[in-house]
């Protein structure tokens, strides 16, 4: 299903002068959370700009080669797993990869400590909402790394560091597959099928988010509609609630914030107005564009109606990022030496898996990136149908943390 068919199934109502506050709790309702628990430092707040900066180039270079496919990224993995190769890189291969992911001139120190407060605060924010974050890195055992290098991932990253028999292909992919699931719930059981005599590392980051919804669909009134897919209407399960809900539209479109848990974390569902494609509302997504949207988010009566969606999907990211301008990491011109100084490395994998699942419960994410280093050698109603393609991005809502981003073009 097409981003702009999952965006039409979506309806939405508009504003009662009446209506309560939805950040105000139900019956049994714990109370919805307004504030970080603490003033991000200068550190946290370079990251976390650079890491939404980073999720809005790479989700249009994204785009850009995607047009009529579902996308589901989530940008944030990608950036914590480069995080960890840039501890190891070195002259212009440092400054191209630094660059590419938007942190501009900021020092590694700074870098690395943005990176560590930024992983703690999103996985201890919501006690009712599931968030992780796990990394890393299986290397090839007796290989020369500097011992350095594995500390910086360890302590900045709290990754799990492991030395493996590379030369036990099966055992090696076992294991680093074994990894992936395990911090997945089971979502992504496989990352590689095998590598070749080269490779002598495996950095990898997962990022695994299961919510309830703060209101829950009522699976009642789930019933098969009509999606209009770009490739021709598809009959699917379509959930439906109204309710008070946060509201924002433009000239392009409309959009709606569906709250998890303690509301800490959001889903954003952005749905082109007829007339409107999702590939040039996808194109318009900015930094700008996502904060004017965020700003302008109000409470309305909404009668929404939702598909229901399972997606798996997978994507080589060399390319996109070579189009962000990093692309010494994957020549033999590569300067990795603070990852290891006696031998010549480069990037040769940079891939992501994700998956989700949305239904009347909540949603359940998952994103593993992997990257490889070779060796050379009622009043009055908006309605919202999301019955076409459309768009969704779950974030951490009060630090403004984008975790993953959709495109719906067809459903599953």
């Amino acid at each position: 299903m097409s981003i702009g068919h999952l965006l039409r199934a979506l309806s939405v109502v508009g504003l009662v002068a009446c209506a309560h506050d939805p950040s105000s709790p139900a019956s049994g309702q714990r109370p919805a959370l307004t504030a970080l628990p603490r003033a991000l430092t200068p550190s946290e707040h370079s990251v976390l700009d650079a890491a939404n900066a980073f999720s809005f180039s790479l989700w249009r270079t994204i785009n850009q080669s995607a047009s009529g496919s579902n996308v589901f990224v989530s940008p944030l993995s990608v950036s914590f797993a480069l995080g960890m190769a840039l501890n190891g890189a070195n002259g212009p291969t440092f400054d191209e990869m630094r660059s590419a992911l938007q942190l501009g001139t900021a020092p590694l120190a700074s870098i690395d400590s943005g990176y560590k407060s930024l992983i703690a605060l999103l996985g201890s924010l919501d006690p009712s909402t599931k968030m992780l974050i796990a990394n890393a890195i299986f290397y090839r055992s007796g290989f020369p790394f500097n011992q350095s290098f594995l500390n910086d991932a360890a302590t900045w990253f709290g990754a799990e560091v492991s030395p493996e028999n590379f030369t036990d292909v099966a055992r090696t992919v076992d294991a680093v597959n074994g990894w992936a699931s395990t911090k997945t719930n089971g979502k992504i059981p496989k990352v590689i099928d095998g590598y070749d005599d080269s490779m002598v590392m495996f950095l990898l980051d997962a990022i695994y988010f299961k919510g309830s919804w703060r209101d829950r669909f009522d699976a009642a009134d789930t019933r098969p509609d009509v999606f209009h897919a770009e490739d021709g209407d598809q009959t699917r399960p379509l959930m439906h609630r109204q309710g008070v809900i946060s509201y924002a539209e433009s000239s392009s479109f409309q959009a709606v914030d569906l709250p998890y848990g303690d509301s800490a974390f959001t889903m954003t569902v952005i749905l082109p107005k007829p007339g409107n494609s999702v590939e040039s509302v996808a194109a318009g997504l900015t930094p700008d564009a996502w904060h004017s949207l965020g700003e302008s988010l109000r409470t309305r009566l909404v009668d929404l109606t939702l598909p229901k969606v399972t997606l798996s999907w997978k994507r080589n990211l060399i390319p996109d990022m070579q189009g962000l301008g990093m692309k010494l990491a994957f020549t033999d011109r590569a300067d990795f030496t603070r990852m290891a100084t006696s031998q010549q490395l480069l990037i040769s994998l940079l891939q992501q898996n994700t998956f989700v699942a949305i239904d009347e419960e909540g949603t359940e994410a998952a994103a593993v990136t992997t990257v490889g280093v070779t060796a050379t050698a009622a009043p009055a109603v908006t309605t919202v149908h999301v019955d076409r393609p459309f768009i969704f991005v779950i974030r951490e809502r009060l630090s403004g943390t984008v975790l993953f981003m959709g495109k719906i073009v067809s459903l599953p």
